[in-house]
C-alpha cells in the first residue's frame, strides 16, 4: 500500500494541502490565500474557480514538497469551510454566481420572516439547526431568486448545488460524482438528521428542486476516485467532513462528553453526544459529527462567527499590526484592557445569542485607551465568546466540562490560551499536531481504505503537547460582568431605531 494520506483543507481565507504519514505526522504542507469579496456590507463571497485552482495548486505543491509521486498517496480526504454555497451548471460545470460564504448575512430578513411564521421549532426538530442566514438553504434560494434564469434552469434540472466539498469532488471526478457527506448535508437546513435523508417539506419551503441535491454518503469509505487529470494516478477520495467535524475527529473526541474548540476565522466548539441527537435548550445547534461503518455520531455545537478574524481586522482593517503574531507583543505591554470590551459581531452574533443583526461594538473607551488595550480587548473577546458557548453546552449536556481540547491558528498565542483557561476555570489541552482539521479528515480517509485498521490504532497516535491551568488570582466575575454589559450594549444597538 502507498505510504501517505493527502488532506485537502479548504478554508475560508486559504486553501491548504497536507501530507500525513502513518503516525499522523506532517510530511509536507502547502497553503495559498485567495480573494475575499465584499460586494456590500454584510455580504461575503468567494470565486469558486479560485477556490478550485488554489486547492489543486497546493495539493500538487504539497506532494512535490514531500518529494513524493502520486503513486505514494494511498487516499485523499477533503475537509472544507462549511455552509459556503455554490450553484453551478450541470452541463458546463461553470458557477452561475460566486460562492456565498457562511459569514454572509444577505438573507437575514428572509430568516426573520420564517421565524415570524413559526417555522423555527419544526426546522430545529428536523435539522438540529436554528433559522439563520449562516446556513445553506437560504443562500441557494437567494441565488435562484436573484440570478437571471437560475430558477428556470434549476426547474429544468440544469443546475446543481453543493457545499465546497461537492464542488471540489465534481471537478476532481470531471463531473462524474455529485456527492457530499452527512456532516456537510447536516448544515443545509434541508437534511433531516433523524431520518438521514433530504427532507421534502423543507425543500418545498425553500423552493429548491430535489434534482439540484448531491448524493449523501458516509464520512469515511469508498466514495469515489479522482479522474486522473489532476494526478497521474487515479486516487481514492475516501474521507469527507466539514472542517469542525474533522477537527473533532482529529482531536480524537470519539467518546460522548469529549469537547474540542477550534480557533480559526471563527470559533467552533463541538461536544460528542453519542449516537442519539439532543435538541439544545440553550440555543446551541445539533449536528452530525460523522458517519463511519454506517454508524452515526452526533454533536452539540456552538458557532462563533468572528474569532481569529479579529486579528486579521487589526492587521488589514486598522493597520495596527503588520503580521498576526505581533498582536501578542501589543498585549504584553498592558496588564489588562483597562475596562475596554470589544464584541466583534462583524457578521452578527452566533451561539448562544443568535442576533444576526448585531454588529461590532467597542465599549469602555477613555482618553487613556491605547492600541495595546484595543489589541488586548480583541483577543479577550475570543475567550469571552467561548465562555458563553461552553456554559450553554454544560447546561444542555448537564455535565461540568473539566478539559477542553483546542486547535487552530490562534492557539499559538499563549496569552489567549492562558486567558481562556482563566475565564473558563478549566484545563486547556493543545495536541502535538495543531492541524487537527486536516489530520481528522486524513484519519477518515485512511480508515476508508484500510490505511489504519480502526479508531483504536489512530487513537494511539494522538498526543498532547502543552496544557494551561487557570490562575485563581484572575478576577473572573468582575471581567465577565463587563462582558455581559458589552453584549447587552451590542444587542441594544442592533434593535434601536432612529426616526
Amino acid at each position: 500500500m502507498s505510504k501517505f494520506i493527502l488532506a485537502f483543507d479548504q478554508g475560508t481565507t486559504s486553501s491548504r494541502a497536507i501530507v500525513f504519514d502513518k503516525n499522523g505526522h506532517t510530511v509536507s504542507i502547502a497553503q495559498r490565500e485567495f480573494k475575499q469579496i465584499f460586494p456590500t456590507p454584510g455580504w461575503v463571497e468567494h470565486d469558486p474557480n479560485e477556490i478550485l485552482s488554489s486547492q489543486i495548486g497546493v495539493a500538487a505543491e504539497a506532494v512535490t514538497k514531500g518529494k513524493l509521486k502520486s503513486a505514494d498517496i494511498a487516499a485523499i480526504g477533503i475537509t472544507n469551510q462549511r455552509e459556503t454555497t455554490i450553484v453551478w451548471d450541470r452541463e458546463t460545470g461553470e458557477p452561475v454566481y460566486n460562492a456565498i460564504v457562511w459569514q454572509d448575512r444577505r438573507t437575514s430578513d428572509y430568516c426573520d420572516e420564517l421565524i415570524s411564521q413559526g417555522w423555527e421549532p419544526k426546522i430545529r426538530n428536523k435539522t438540529g439547526l436554528v433559522i439563520d442566514a449562516y446556513f445553506v438553504a437560504t443562500k441557494v434560494k437567494w441565488i435562484l431568486d436573484n440570478v437571471e434564469d437560475a430558477r428556470k434552469k434549476a426547474k429544468a434540472g440544469k443546475l446543481v448545488f453543493g457545499t465546497v466539498d461537492s464542488w471540489l469532488i465534481w471537478n476532481l471526478t470531471e463531473g462524474e460524482k455529485h456527492v457530499t457527506d452527512v456532516t456537510n448535508a447536516s448544515r443545509t437546513l434541508l437534511f433531516n438528521i433523524n431520518t438521514l435523508d433530504w427532507d421534502d417539506e423543507l425543500l418545498d419551503l425553500f423552493e429548491i428542486p430535489k434534482s439540484m441535491l448531491p448524493e449523501v454518503c458516509d464520512s469515511s469509505g469508498e466514495i469515489c476516485t479522482t479522474s486522473g487529470v489532476v494526478f497521474a494516478k487515479k486516487i481514492p477520495i475516501s474521507g469527507i467532513a466539514g472542517d469542525q467535524h474533522a477537527a473533532l475527529f482529529g482531536q480524537m473526541c470519539t467518546e460522548p462528553g469529549m469537547v474540542k474548540n477550534t480557533y480559526g476565522t471563527g470559533c467552533f466548539m463541538l461536544m460528542n453526544i453519542g449516537d442519539k441527537p439532543i435538541i439544545s435548550k440553550n440555543k446551541l445547534i445539533t449536528t452530525i459529527a460523522w458517519k463511519i461503518d454506517n454508524k452515526v455520531a452526533y454533536a452539540l455545537e456552538g458557532s462563533i462567527f468572528i474569532a481569529g478574524a479579529v486579528v486579521q481586522w487589526l492587521r488589514d482593517g486598522l493597520g495596527i499590526i503588520k503580521t498576526a503574531p505581533e498582536v501578542e507583543k501589543l498585549v504584553d505591554k498592558t496588564k489588562d484592557s483597562d475596562g475596554v470590551y470589544f464584541v466583534p459581531a462583524f457578521t452578527g452574533l452566533g451561539a448562544p445569542h443568535w442576533n444576526q443583526h448585531a454588529r461590532g461594538t467597542m465599549v469602555g473607551i477613555t482618553r487613556g485607551t491605547t492600541l495595546n488595550h484595543i489589541a488586548r480587548a480583541s483577543l479577550e473577546s475570543i475567550a469571552y465568546q467561548t465562555y458563553d458557548v461552553l456554559k450553554a453546552m454544560e447546561a444542555d449536556a448537564q455535565i461540568n466540562i473539566k478539559e477542553l481540547r483546542v486547535d487552530g491558528g490562534a492557539t499559538t498565542n499563549d496569552f489567549l490560551m492562558q486567558f481562556q483557561s482563566d475565564v473558563l476555570e478549566t484545563k486547556i489541552v493543545k495536541p502535538e499536531t495543531l492541524e487537527t482539521t486536516a489530520l481528522g479528515v486524513a484519519y477518515l480517509a485512511g480508515l476508508g481504505v484500510g490505511f489504519w485498521k480502526d479508531v483504536e490504532e489512530i487513537r494511539s497516535t494522538w498526543k498532547s503537547k502543552a496544557f494551561f491551568l487557570p490562575d485563581p488570582e484572575t478576577p473572573i466575575e468582575k471581567l465577565l460582568k463587563g462582558w455581559r454589559k458589552a453584549i447587552a450594549a451590542t444587542n441594544a444597538w442592533s434593535k434601536s431605531e432612529i426616526n
